[in-house]
């Protein structure tokens, strides 16, 4: 058993980096744990809360704003989100982070280089990107402007998906957003 207070865990790197498999890695931890959270990927939320929306910075501003206002009414009844979208945009982000509250938003920043991207893309995007056969493709020829200071940094170049994990898992614990089992005993 264990406790939890509301917190947004917000994955965020470019195209492939690895922001969806970590998050779904941090799920099956705080299911494992007894502890109730949501998962906003930002796929399944374009589909189905932000259909019909481009990839122009104002549509794309839009979609963040919309996994925003979830995350922060979630966060807000003490419900763990974590959500895994691109983000490109820091001030989109930091606008997200002051809604949502400072101590309950946690910037996961998931590296990763476009030559890596770009190898293990089984779709050929970046490389088409590259040569310019897709526009507006983000980190390629639209911008994606890195976090500046994020709580936690990743690498999924140089770091397995459970070395990555165990150190998100390590952040919540020690910040007191998750309490697990033996802890509560202690409280």
């Amino acid at each position: 058993m264990a406790a939890t207070k509301g917190f947004t865990l917000w994955f965020t790197g470019l195209s492939g980096a690895g922001k969806s498999t970590l998050a779904e890695n941090i799920s099956r931890r705080l299911k494992d744990s007894g502890i109730g959270h949501e998962v906003l990927d930002g796929d399944v939320v374009r589909t189905n809360l932000s259909k019909g929306l481009g990839f122009s910075r104002q549509d794309r501003d839009t979609n963040i704003r919309r996994i925003g206002f979830v995350a922060e009414l979630l966060t807000r009844h003490g419900i763990p989100v974590l959500t895994a979208a691109i983000s490109p945009y820091r001030e989109t982000r930091a606008e997200v982070r002051r809604k949502i509250g400072e101590k309950k938003f946690i910037e996961v920043y998931v590296q990763a280089s476009i030559e890596e991207l770009t190898r293990r893309d089984v779709k050929g995007l970046y490389a088409r990107a590259l040569r310019g056969e897709i526009q507006n493709f983000t980190g390629v020829n639209d911008p994606y402007e890195a976090p500046e200071a994020p709580e936690i940094t990743v690498n999924s170049e140089t770091e397995t998906v459970e070395q990555s994990a165990d150190r998100i898992w390590d952040y919540l614990v020690n910040h007191k957003l998750i309490v697990i089992e033996d802890e509560l005993a202690r409280v």
